[in-house]
């Protein structure tokens, strides 16, 4: 009996806290979508239009992007840094250039949490600073 409470009140604690830690990473994520938005408004929409679309053979979607999804290094580096040359998105190629947008690694990770979430994007495994920060040239 008391064994079995024992289990009972460890497993009652381990479920709190691992909930209690999915919800703080919900909330910190939610906060940098909301401040993604606007800096996606601000730098990136004007390529990629309002819904990630992008403009065809010209700038590759961000909506439903194979290639973001799937080159989270590469698409941090990209915003971080500019982008120039081929990559293909959904199948296509694009080769046109993207300037650096003189973003700082916090709103870098802003910006990829809210197109990673957005227009069929789904991720939540949140970009943070210092991941950002560790990503070089």
């Amino acid at each position: 009996m008391k064994k079995t409470y024992l289990l009972s009140l460890f497993t009652v604690l381990t479920v709190t806290v691992v909930s209690s830690q999915n919800s703080n990473q919900d909330t910190l994520l939610k906060e940098s979508i909301e401040r993604g938005s606007d800096i996606y408004t601000d730098f990136c929409i004007n390529c990629h239009m309002p819904n990630g679309e992008g403009m065809e053979n010209v700038y590759p979607p961000l909506a439903n992007s194979d290639y973001l999804m799937k080159n989270r290094e590469a698409s941090i580096r990209g915003i971080k840094f500019g982008q120039e040359g081929e990559l293909v998105v959904n199948g296509v190629t694009y080769n046109s250039v993207m300037a650096p947008m003189g973003l700082s690694d916090d709103e870098v990770a802003d910006v990829m949490n809210y197109i990673s979430n957005n227009w069929g994007n789904k991720s939540d495994d949140i970009v943070t600073e210092e991941e950002v920060s560790n990503i070089k040239k």
